[in-house]
This record gives C-alpha cells, structure tokens and sequence, in this order.
C-alpha cells in the first residue's frame, strides 16, 4: 500500500466536457445537490428504504482487508462507514463525485469518524479522464488502480451512465470486483406505491427506467443478484474478465 499524503480530503476537480478541454460542472451537467447536500443524510429516505440496498451491495461485493474500494458517486459518503468496516484502517476508499458540496459532507463524515483513508475526488463519471484520475489517487498516496469498485443509487443519475461504467473500468485492475445498486419500479403489492417511487427518483433526478445493473450482467461474471424493498432494490455484484493491456 502506498503512504498516503497527509491531510487525506484534499478535493481536486477533474472535469472534461467531451472533445475539449477541461469545463466546469455547470456546463456539464446542473448539480441539483447543492443546496440540498447538508440535508441529504435526513431527507433521503436512507433508513427505511435505501440503506437495505447499501447493507446488500457491500456484502455481495465483499470488500477485504487492505484493498482499494472505489465508490462512484460516492456523495456525502453514506457507504464509508461499511467499507471501513471491511477494509479497515489498512485499505483505502476512493470518493468520486461531481458536487462539491456533497464531498464537503464526505469530508466532514470522515473527519468526524477519524478515517485517514478516504481520498475524495471532485469529479464527473461521466465525463472524466481515466488517465488524470488514476494520476491523482497515486499522488495523494492510493493505487492508480482499485480492487474493487460500488456504484449505489448513482448509475441512474447519469443519462449517459454507460459511458461512466466505462470509466469506471479504466479504474480498475484487471480482475476487479464491482457492485451496482439501484432501483426501479416496485413489484407485487409494492406496485401501489409506483407513484412515490416515481416522484422520489424525479425529484433526486434519477431515472427509475435506467437499469444500470444491467451492465454488470454483461460484463461479469459469477454474478450474485438480490433484490429488496418489494424489487425496487436492485442488487448486482460480479467480477470483471478484462485484458489487462
């Protein structure tokens, strides 16, 4: 494992809009989780809904001690506190997210808990260059590359959330793990409740219809599948087969 650089939440933005040279957030893409990012943890529906899916995904991604976890779209760090638990002192949690705000909150989060292995990254999935990141995790003391990567409740966010699966694979060595949560409409006699599930996704900006786990099915193997929340959960986790040349 590499020293890590002291202080550990220093936020570098790495924005690239495509064809161009680096942009800002704004013009990429409007972060609706500015303003809302201090009240995230209290207004998400975390406990009786969604953290099911985070407990669910990090189990079946089985982090272990020492290793590199990369949490992609990684928020106000809800995540941290189960990977930490996994990976222990000795293992490092890569945070990448396009809000600085919610990377404020990761911070503190981490800071309050006394974490020295989180390294936070202000950047797009979709957007970023693979190349810039790996270049910053190594100079702020982590591996260029993660054994393991978790996306929850963020592939849905992203439009063109395949390219962000691509990147994110740029960021992986060549047999990594990785674990997708996220939702869609609820089934059986959760079905009534369509119309918050709806309304829920629309007012946080994901899209319900996304499927994002889907890549996981394509791209892994000895995939583990699970469901909660009446299958508005949705649980992936696998490992990728990936040339690594």
């Amino acid at each position: 494992m590499h020293a890590r650089a002291r202080g550990g939440f220093r936020q570098p933005r790495l924005f690239a809009g495509p064809g161009s040279g680096p942009v800002s957030k704004e013009r990429v893409i409007p972060d609706k989780y500015t303003a809302f990012a201090p009240f995230y943890d209290a207004f998400s529906g975390e406990y009786p809904v969604y953290r099911a899916g985070r407990d669910r995904g990090i189990e079946a991604l089985g982090p272990r001690p020492g290793e590199q976890v990369l949490d992609v779209g990684c928020g106000t760090g809800l995540n941290f506190a189960l990977l930490r638990g996994r990976i222990g002192p000795a293992g490092t949690i890569i945070g990448i997210d396009r809000s600085a705000q919610m990377l404020e909150q990761a911070r503190r989060r981490a800071a309050r808990a006394g974490w020295k292995n989180v390294i936070l990254i202000q950047a797009d999935a979709v957007f970023l260059d693979p190349a810039a990141i790996r270049s910053t995790i190594q100079g702020q003391g982590g591996s260029p590359e993660s054994d393991a990567a978790l996306a929850t409740y963020s592939l849905s966010l992203m439009p063109e959330w395949r390219r962000a699966w691509t990147n994110l694979k740029a960021l992986l060595k060549a047999e990594a793990r990785v674990a997708v949560v996220d939702m869609k409409v609820p089934e059986g006699w959760a079905r009534l409740l369509t119309p918050l599930a709806w309304a829920a996704c629309a007012l946080g900006g994901a899209d319900i219809t996304a499927h994002p786990w889907q890549a996981v099915e394509e791209d892994c193997t000895n995939v583990l599948r699970s469901s909660a929340r009446a299958g508005h959960l949705q649980i992936r986790a696998g490992a990728f087969h990936k040339d690594p040349s």
